[in-house]
């Protein structure tokens, strides 16, 4: 029999300036006791990554705009590392029965597959589809317009949109991704560790997320800078950096909404999820 679904919200702590680093720690032990089944989603992801660079490499305005948009839909990709963290704390095995229950079993226990909590993970999924498919379109438009001439390649947007002079286009493009970024990031910080632990709605999820942001946003921000730059080394890397970064800042984030929200109180997700009492409250 299904939970019914509470209004009941979950309790917001605080946490020091630092604690984000733990999380990296947290994360990168993660992907030791989990060993290949870890590096092989981040080596998926990795291909995704290079898959759309062999696509759009003559069209750089684009690929500027999709590479990014593909790091907003990230934390969606990472449910399964959320999983897999969740197994360790439980001192459960984390071994690929984990990611194929976390990707397919999860609605098996709704017979209701019209209600609101059977879609709420495919709804955050595809709202976070929705906001990068509109960064990469506002992305190449802007550069597409403003840019003196056309870019085709990573050198072109170095020379004529990062480094040209009397421009504010890279300035500009920067600071249109910053404004489109930060939103989002408050709204998925927690919400889909959240989504996959509790039974609570997508509107619950997200509304968690932006109070923790707001409850601890120094921490919050440079946990939102780490993020950025474990991605840029990533990605500079050609790709190659992200087979261990995308694990280790997906099993970290799961620390981070366990560090964050108390969720003890809400009724678990069915077929993801053992009571408190089992395993211990976050």
């Amino acid at each position: 029999m299904t939970t019914p679904l509470t209004n009941s919200a979950p309790h917001i702590k605080t946490i020091g300036m630092m604690q984000p680093l733990v999380w990296l720690v947290q994360g990168w032990r993660d992907i030791v006791k989990s060993g290949w089944i870890s590096i092989a989603q981040g080596m998926a992801l990795a291909l995704v990554g290079m898959a759309i660079v062999a696509f759009a490499r003559q069209r750089f305005w684009l690929l500027a705009g999709a590479i990014s948009g593909f790091m907003v839909v990230a934390p969606v990709l990472a449910t399964s590392l959320y999983a897999l963290s969740r197994a360790i704390e439980r001192r459960e095995k984390p071994n690929l029965s984990v990611v194929l229950k976390t990707w397919l079993n999860w609605q098996s226990s709704h017979f209701n597959k019209w209600d609101n909590d059977y879609w709420c993970m495919v709804q955050f999924g595809a709202l976070l589809a929705a906001a990068a498919t509109g960064w990469v379109l506002t992305s190449a438009a802007l550069i597409t317009l403003l840019a003196p001439v056309p870019i085709n390649s990573p050198l072109d947007f170095v020379q004529h949109v990062v480094l040209a002079p009397d421009s504010w286009l890279f300035e500009l493009w920067l600071t249109l991704g910053g404004v489109m970024a930060a939103p989002l990031f408050a709204s998925s910080v927690v919400a889909m560790p959240l989504l996959l632990d509790r039974r609570v709605t997508l509107m619950q999820a997200v509304l968690t997320s932006w109070q923790t942001v707001l409850a601890n946003p120094l921490p919050m921000a440079f946990w939102a800078s780490l993020i950025m730059v474990f991605t840029l080394l990533g990605l500079s890397s050609l790709f190659l950096g992200l087979i261990a970064v995308l694990p280790m800042l997906g099993h970290a984030s799961w620390h981070a909404y366990r560090d964050l929200v108390d969720a003890s109180q809400l009724p678990a997700r069915e077929g993801f999820s053992a009571p408190d009492s089992q395993f211990g409250s976050p």
